[in-house]
């Protein structure tokens, strides 16, 4: 643009030197209209350069307006304000406080504070169809050689949406079943201590490598199936009971998988039915004189009406009877309870949950135990809550009988 302007002003100042000269002859006035010729064609070919140059810069700013909009890139590469935006981290955590006396005086008070776990949440969505999720899970506040605690990868795996309506999995996931495997953040139930059911005959929290397919088959309908590694119980230990066997999908042995269907319905508002089947071909992995197959039943229900509450789950496990060979009655492993609540105030609820389970429920002896629950949750904020409860244990004589007052703390986002 300052060579247009030079040129223009050269013009100007030829046309005024001309006017106080004395008129120039004919041949004087050809030369000067080439020489003004020239030097327009060297105008017009400036004033397209910069023409183009303006449209060029112009193209770069659509260009990478449209890049930041899609999240890329001039290159194609993912900007750092999309890859945040599709990142995500959450967190959740809760410690407890038990005063427990042992009734049958087997040795078994607890009395401990203990932050019983912290869990990191990290998920990514690399496409609107492709999306990844994980949990890393320190329990016990400390881990490592001789100490109390762990460190656990409870998820990890790649979601990707086949259609619309159908989902698959592939990684490491918790299994379909029951209510608190699948939700068990501290703030989205009641008692400080997840209740007795859903973790000695659901192994709540349960998680195995595999796949998985989920979807809807209809409005209110969903359904989810998985192929995944099995549990493995130790004969030499003389293991029998379900929770044991959780590998953790560390070294996990797979010689015999299991399969697992899960059937849920949640067509009315407030109401969640849902039942689950699964099958596990040797709960032994093939280190037993025979393969010992299990089948686990399990069926849920969970209401809210207004301030009411209601939550019950039934499960039982229906095993060869060689297990019978390692303890006795171990064939069946069932346990169910009712959980009924009432929220006082918008942050203020009261439950009450009464619990039966036995692992050894295919014998004749004393082996089953049963448990009330009464307390109440206060939540300070919408995810953080402060928990205080009191429980009635009735157990086999030869097990401990805890009776006693749990304080928590939990919270999650």
């Amino acid at each position: 643009m300052k060579k247009v302007a030079a040129v223009l002003l050269l013009g100007l100042f030829t046309t005024a030197a001309l006017a106080a000269s004395p008129t120039p002859t004919l041949e004087e006035m050809w030369a000067i209209i080439q020489q003004q010729q020239a030097e327009i064609a060297q105008l017009k070919t400036q004033l397209a350069s910069a023409d183009a140059e303006i449209k060029e810069t112009g193209a770069k700013v659509e260009a990478t307006a449209s890049a930041v909009e899609q999240g890329t890139g001039s290159g194609g590469q993912a900007l750092a304000s999309s890859w945040t935006e599709r990142t995500k981290i959450g967190s959740y955590g809760e410690m407890h406080y038990n005063n427990l006396d042992d009734k049958n005086d087997n040795g078994g008070d607890k009395d401990e504070i203990d932050f019983h776990r912290f869990v990191f949440y990290l998920g990514h969505e690399f496409s609107d169809t492709t999306r990844m999720f994980s949990e890393v899970e320190l329990e016990h506040s400390i881990a490592g050689e001789g100490q109390n605690g762990e460190v656990e990868l409870e998820q990890a795996y790649i979601e990707h949406d086949l259609n619309s309506t159908t989902h698959m999995k592939a990684g490491l996931f918790l299994i379909p079943v029951g209510i608190l495997n699948l939700t068990h953040e501290p703030d989205t139930f009641y008692g400080v201590e997840r209740n007795k059911v859903e973790s000695n005959i659901i192994p709540t929290t349960w998680w195995e490598g595999g796949l998985s397919l989920n979807g809807e088959i209809a409005p209110g309908w969903s359904y989810d199936t998985a192929f995944t590694s099995g549990l493995k119980l130790d004969a030499d230990e003389g293991q029998w009971k379900i929770r044991d066997g959780r590998q953790k999908v560390s070294e996990a042995d797979a010689s015999d998988p299991a399969y697992t269907a899960n059937l849920k319905y949640t067509g009315i508002t407030g109401l969640e039915l849902g039942a689950t089947v699964q099958y596990q071909q040797d709960l032994y992995q093939g280190e037993y004189l025979e393969d010992i197959d299990a089948m686990l039943y399990s069926a849920h229900a969970a209401w809210r009406n207004g301030p009411f509450g209601l939550r019950a789950v039934a499960a039982s496990w229906d095993i060869n009877n060689a297990i019978n060979n390692i303890t006795d009655g171990a064939d069946q492993q069932e346990g169910w309870y009712i959980e009924p609540s009432w929220l006082l105030r918008r942050d203020l609820g009261i439950f009450a949950r009464y619990s039966d389970w036995d692992n050894q429920a295919g014998g004749a002896g004393d082996t089953e135990f049963n448990e009330w629950d009464v307390g109440l949750n206060y939540w300070l904020e919408e995810h953080v809550v402060f928990k205080v409860d009191y429980q009635f244990q009735d157990a086999p004589a030869n097990e401990k009988e805890l009776e006693g007052l749990n304080l928590g703390v939990g919270w999650s986002f």
